[in-house]
């Protein structure tokens, strides 16, 4: 019996010195806050006893310039935290202006989250940390009261030859009415999946928000994967087929299937005005590349096109010939968006030229700053309240 107690002891301080942090809420020991905000300031907390250094890098920390195959880029640097006598460490930072920050530690040169912190953010095969700062520019990151829901739908893509996964936003009050709503399709960037806009953009809160405020229409929004080698997101595990989207052979396949495919399955499977008046189609980076030629591919079948972060890239020999077609068919808004710092800028500015020179009444909404969520959140949070009116 006393060789039992001995394991199980044992066992116990084995649990406490590796789960320290996460186990202090059960053991009468002071729960450690991390990140807490204050008026004007905001502290972050990690107990590791044995640790020699413990850093935080985020999108508050200072930046530093790093070489990439994109140029040279300013990326987030370090800011070392103290240690007290009982292994926790420590920095207190003045507050950020208000934004949805990423972030995590470095402990001993490795990256790890902030263990007391749940709220988190995944960003293709990363999970960050979070702090979110409270402020004007933020207030619709938020929860509503009114809030709608957000459906993981699985649907067949004869274009691709795949079943599929998507995220469908329903706002609130659509499974208690028998109201048909518009559609948003809301595409992603290189790298993310269909998951992206609703974890790091925030879609359902803005939406929520913006409703709730009667600023934007009430609307369903539909955010599906734009990787057509991909059946759903990493994290389900599913094998990724061996289609090479990248070939000039299947070129916009994926554009192809949200047309055929997507558009059909949500006007067949949710209550939608299916016209094109009621129809918006919206993208970041690579998913406003998908914009640009869902458009110029199917002139005429969405009204509301928002190219996000992305313009003209590499030779497109037709595109007077496309944007002509688009302008026959006609529009109601066109709403392009970019970071004055963005490498796809002149990209936009290129776009922007085009869309002038053939005559078709466009938005050239140009913000600070680069290629990150903290536009795109911003983006979102500016056109939605445009559609459908």
């Amino acid at each position: 019996m006393k060789k039992i107690f001995l394991i199980v002891l044992a066992c116990l301080a084995i649990m406490v010195d590796v789960n320290a942090q996460e186990l202090t809420n059960f053991m009468n020991r002071e729960p450690i806050v991390s990140p807490e905000i204050g008026e004007s300031q905001v502290t972050f907390r990690f107990l590791a006893p044995k640790a020699d250094t413990v850093k935080i890098t985020g999108g508050f920390t200072p930046t530093v310039k790093m070489k990439t195959s994109f140029g040279e880029m300013d990326v987030p640097g370090s800011l070392d935290l103290t240690k007290d006598e009982k292994g926790l460490w420590s920095i207190t930072l003045p507050l950020p202006e208000p934004e949805l920050y990423t972030y995590s530690f470095i402990v001993d040169g490795i990256s790890v989250n902030d263990p007391t912190n749940t709220f988190m953010q995944r960003d293709g095969s990363r999970y960050l940390s979070v702090l979110l700062v409270p402020g004007e520019k933020t207030e619709n990151y938020f929860e509503a009261e009114k809030r709608g829901n957000l459906h993981q739908v699985w649907y067949d893509s004869p274009t691709l030859k795949i079943n599929r996964r998507m995220f469908v936003y329903t706002p609130y009050g659509y499974e208690s009415s028998n109201k048909s709503y518009p559609v948003l399709y809301l595409l992603h960037g290189a790298g993310g999946d269909e998951d992206a806009w609703s974890s790091m953009g925030r879609t359902r809160q803005i939406l929520d928000n913006l409703i709730e405020k009667g600023l934007a229409e009430p609307m369903i929004c539909v955010m599906p994967n734009g990787n057509p080698n991909q059946m759903a997101a990493q994290t389900t595990q599913l094998p990724v087929s061996d289609m090479d989207y990248r070939d000039p052979s299947n070129r916009n396949n994926y554009v192809h299937s949200i047309v055929k495919d997507i558009v059909p399955y949500i006007e067949k499977n949710y209550r939608v005005i299916a016209d094109p008046d009621h129809r918006a189609i919206a993208g970041l980076s690579m998913g406003g590349g998908h914009t640009i030629a869902a458009a110029n591919e199917y002139p005429g079948t969405f009204q509301y096109i928002c190219p996000l972060s992305m313009g003209i890239w590499g030779e497109q020999p037709d595109i007077d010939e496309k944007l002509q077609g688009l302008k026959k068919a006609g529009y109601k808004l066109y709403w392009l968006a970019c970071g004055n710092t963005d490498f796809v800028y002149e990209s936009a500015q290129k776009l922007d030229a085009k869309l002038t020179e053939n005559g078709l009444e466009h938005t050239f909404y140009v913000t600070e700053g680069g290629h990150t969520w903290a536009n795109w959140r911003i983006y979102l949070n500016t056109f939605a309240p445009l559609l459908f009116k």
